[in-house]
C-alpha cells in the first residue's frame, strides 16, 4: 500500500442493498482511519437503469432492503491496484436486484489490472458474474451459498466465516462483514490498530476466517461480560502459549477467583476449558485443510498428537 496516498475503499450499493453489510465494514474502515489508518472511504451507488421513481430521492439514490434510502454519487474513482472495492450484499429475491453489467464490468477491470475485490453475503454472486471468482475459494451467506455453488470455476467454502488470498476477499455476510474488514485492518496496519478498532466497536478483536459459522467461538459470546469478553480476546487466539488463570487475570487487573467467577457465569466454561475447545476446535479446521494431526497440535500448543487426541476425549 502507498504511503502517498491512504488507500481507497470503495463501497458498491446495489439496490435492495443489506444496511449492516454497508454499515459493517465501513464503520471499521473510517474508525480505523480515525486511529490512524491509511484509509478513504467512499460510495458509488449502482441503483440499476431503470430505478423506481421516488420523489425528491437525487440521482444515484438507492433503497436498502430496510426501507432506508441511500444517496451516493454515481461516477466512478479512479482507482490504482492498492485500493480495495467491495460489494454488499442484497435481498437476493427482490425483482431486479444485483449489480448491473457496466458495475460488474468495473470491478472485472479493477480485479484484471491487479486490484483488491472483497464481498459481504450475496456480493460474492456478483463477484462471480464479473468473472473474479474463476479458479478461486470463496465462501457467502448459507442462505445464499448453493447459488454461488452453481459457478463450477469456483471453489465454494461452507461454513466458514470468511477467505483471504492474496488479492481477493469474501465474507458470509453481516457481522462476519466485520470481522473481514478488521483482518484486513490487521494485514494493513498490525493487530494492534485492529484490536482498537475492535474495542471501539465492541466486538471481537479477531475471529479466524476458517471458524465455523456456528462455532466455540460464537456459541460462548453470547452474553454482557466486559471481563469476560475481555479474557476471550485473548483466549481466541490459539497460537498463544497457554496462560495460568493467576497470569490471565493479572493482565486483566483482577484476581484469578473474580475472572473464574466471572467467566463461568457469563460462559457455562471455565477460562481454562474455554481455552482448550478453542485449540480443538483450530486443530480440527487445520487437519480439514491437509495438515497431519501432529503438526495441528503443535500449531495449537499441545505437546504431541496424543496429547490433543487425550484432551479431546476428555470433552
Amino acid at each position: 500500500m502507498s504511503k502517498s496516498a491512504p488507500r481507497c475503499v470503495v463501497i458498491v450499493l446495489p439496490s435492495q442493498v443489506q444496511l449492516m453489510d454497508v454499515a459493517g465494514p465501513a464503520q471499521v474502515f473510517v474508525s480505523a482511519a480515525e486511529a490512524g489508518g491509511r484509509y478513504s472511504v467512499c460510495y458509488v451507488a449502482d441503483p440499476g437503469p431503470e430505478p423506481e421513481p421516488t420523489g425528491g430521492v437525487p440521482a444515484g439514490g438507492v433503497p436498502a432492503h430496510q426501507g432506508l434510502m441511500l444517496s451516493a454519487g454515481t461516477k466512478w474513482p479512479d482507482l490504482r491496484p492498492g485500493d480495495l472495492l467491495l460489494v454488499p450484499g442484497w435481498q437476493t429475491s427482490a425483482t431486479g436486484a444485483g449489480l448491473t453489467a457496466a458495475a460488474l464490468q468495473r470491478i472485472s477491470e479493477h480485479w484484471q489490472s491487479g486490484g483488491h475485490v472483497a464481498s459481504v453475503c450475496a456480493g460474492a454472486l456478483a463477484l462471480a458474474d464479473a468473472g473474479v471468482l474463476s479458479g478461486q475459494r470463496a465462501t457467502t451467506h448459507h442462505d445464499v451459498i448453493d447459488q454461488l455453488a452453481r459457478f463450477p470455476e469456483t471453489t465454494v467454502l461452507r461454513d466458514v466465516l470468511y477467505t483471504c488470498s492474496d488479492r481477493l476477499h469474501t465474507s458470509a455476510g453481516v457481522a462476519s462483514g466485520i470481522d473481514l474488514a478488521l483482518h484486513l485492518v490487521a494485514h494493513d496496519h498490525g493487530p494492534a490498530l485492529a484490536a482498537r478498532v475492535a474495542r471501539t466497536l465492541v466486538v471481537p478483536a479477531w475471529r479466524p476466517g476458517a471458524a465455523p459459522q456456528v462455532s466455540v467461538l460464537l456459541r460462548h459470546r453470547d452474553h454482557l461480560s466486559d471481563l469476560t469478553h475481555r479474557a476471550q480476546d485473548i483466549l481466541d487466539d490459539p497460537s498463544r502459549p497457554a496462560e495460568s488463570l493467576d497470569r490471565l487475570a493479572a493482565r486483566l487487573g483482577v484476581s484469578g477467583r473474580t475472572l473464574a467467577r466471572h467467566f463461568t457465569r457469563a460462559t457455562g466454561l471455565t477460562p481454562a476449558g474455554y481455552a482448550a475447545a478453542v485449540r480443538r476446535e483450530h486443530a480440527a479446521q487445520l487437519q480439514s485443510q491437509g495438515w497431519t494431526q501432529q503438526a495441528a497440535a503443535a500449531a495449537v500448543g499441545y505437546a504431541d498428537a496424543r496429547s490433543l487426541r487425550q484432551r479431546s476425549a476428555q470433552r
